[in-house]
């Protein structure tokens, strides 16, 4: 775990950062790699006239270079970029660009693709090489049964091959399904195409096969064919975007291809071992009774939605819960939150995971969350990160138990200890020192000591205290002169 709580002082100034400069492109390339035409064709047409540019951290060298040929080749328009995201780069700040007045977005390089819903927006992906050749040679080594049935998935840095790998790979392969980019909502724009409304319930075309569509990607299986039949092949780094597709697709085999490295490989990623931990992660959200909400977007779709739902589902499973807002996450940001059992992480699905070990307080995604607080949705092969499916109305959603108390407990698979399972109708009382006494029958009665405010008692400082009547009026006096590393006079007998 790292060191959250104090750190040395030398330590911060001989820190060395990892960082990775990217050179900046040649500006016959510009057109090629970011689609200066197409973006100011984009802003023409809808007449904006105060456009925010978004770049992730290993575009910013070429933002000028992007900025000035915009504003050369389009109408007098006034362009800022976003350099510095309030979350996650793949993530649409619209909250950064609204407090510029902005009309519309134009996100650059790499993308979650989850759903907004403010602000007109545009999608650049950057256009990356892809060897043809030596990435058909790699899926043919990968698969030698001419009629495996596959589906090939890729980074959205890639999707401009798609054709290609369309017209190159089916007369060899029958049952090879290419998946599309899709983007989801009225006001979006690419080179992709664009759903206007998109239904989760929608299960097949018009020749009755099955579509799925996951995170941007849409695909059309067989009839009577499911995606555990399929076989999947990646182009693309790893990274948040495979990681996803393997946590979902968990019962499918996995290949890749690196078009950096241009080597092709199965993915020998211990699935079962992931999954294995984020079921600890669900253990602990069972056995905790302090909940903290961490909002980790506010550009993403329905956000407010799924906090709402969160809020019923914890309160519903008799615990409390408290709302975060605070930007990017690390350690010590959430290693100031002792009072807090575990957190429960609102973001797009590629954030929405994150290393355990590191944190001093789990950290879990709505999904796991659910499985916690909601006795009608088990634990199973199917995993959720994209909050959407969850909501109503979603591929995923499961309603809440009925309000009514009960009196069924449970093990904890952790501590050993028995856990009430009950449902609160009511909200508790609570004593001065935050623990709830709840009668339940004439012959049980359980007690909730480990709230908020219990723990609070039990620190040894607790904040600035009014102690109304308790402290004598004095005149005021002189008090330390210095710094608080040392202050004149310290250490001396007075």
């Amino acid at each position: 775990m790292a060191d959250a709580f104090s750190s040395n002082s030398e330590s911060v100034i001989q820190r060395v950062v990892d960082v990775t400069v990217k050179t900046k492109a040649p500006l016959d390339k510009l057109e090629e790699l970011y689609q200066i035409k197409k973006t100011c064709d984009f802003i023409s047409q809808h007449h904006f006239e105060k456009v925010a540019l978004q770049f992730p951290d290993e575009l910013l060298a070429d933002s000028v270079a992007i900025t000035a040929e915009i504003e050369r080749q389009s109408q007098p328009v006034k362009l800022f970029v976003l350099g510095d995201t309030s979350y996650g780069s793949c993530c649409v700040d619209e909250v950064a660009a609204e407090h510029f007045g902005a009309d519309c977005i134009v996100h650059y390089g790499r993308s979650c693709l989850s759903p907004t819903k403010r602000l007109p927006l545009m999608y650049v992906f950057e256009r990356r090489p892809l060897d043809l050749e030596k990435c058909i040679a790699a899926f043919r080594e990968l698969y030698p049964d001419r009629q495996s049935h596959i589906v090939i998935l890729y980074d959205v840095n890639y999707v401009h091959t798609e054709d290609d790998l369309q017209a190159l790979l089916s007369p060899e392969y029958p049952n090879i399904v290419v998946s599309t980019l899709v983007l989801e909502g009225e006001q979006c724009c690419s080179q992709g195409q664009t759903i206007h409304q998109h239904n989760d319930s929608c299960p097949s075309d018009q020749n009755n096969d099955k579509i799925v569509f996951q995170f941007g990607r849409r695909f059309a299986l067989k009839s009577g064919a499911s995606v555990a039949d399929y076989n999947m092949f990646y182009i693309g780094q790893e990274g948040a975007t495979l990681r996803n597709f393997m946590m979902t697709w968990n019962r499918c085999s996995f290949c890749s291809f690196d078009p950096l490295t241009m080597r092709g490989r199965t993915e020998s990623v211990g699935i079962n071992r992931a999954l294995m931990k984020r079921y600890y992660a669900i253990e602990r959200a069972k056995d905790a009774n302090v909940v903290g909400i961490l909002v980790g977007t506010l550009g993403v779709a329905d956000y407010l939605t799924i906090i709402q739902q969160l809020k019923e589902t914890i309160h519903r499973a008799g615990k409390k819960s408290y709302m975060f807002a605070m930007g990017k996450l690390n350690v010590a940001k959430l290693a100031n939150f002792l009072e807090i059992d575990i957190f429960v992480l609102i973001a797009c699905p590629e954030n929405s995971l994150l290393d355990l070990s590191e944190f001093y307080r789990p950290v879990v995604t709505p999904f796991e969350m659910e499985v916690a607080c909601n006795k009608k949705r088990d634990w199973s092969e199917e995993y959720v990160t994209d909050f959407h499916h969850l909501l109503p109305g979603g591929q995923s959603h499961v309603p809440l138990a009925d309000e009514q108390e009960s009196d069924e407990t449970d093990m904890s698979l952790i501590t050993g200890a028995l856990r009430s399972k009950n449902l609160l109708s009511t909200e508790p009382a609570e004593s001065a020192f935050g623990s709830s006494v709840i009668l339940r029958n004439q012959t049980l009665t359980v007690a909730n000591s480990n709230s908020a405010a219990s723990f609070l008692v039990n620190r040894s400082w607790r904040g600035l205290e009014q102690k109304l009547g308790e402290t004598p009026v004095v005149k005021a006096a002189e008090g330390r002169r210095g710094i608080a590393i040392a202050y004149e006079g310290e250490g001396q007998l007075s």
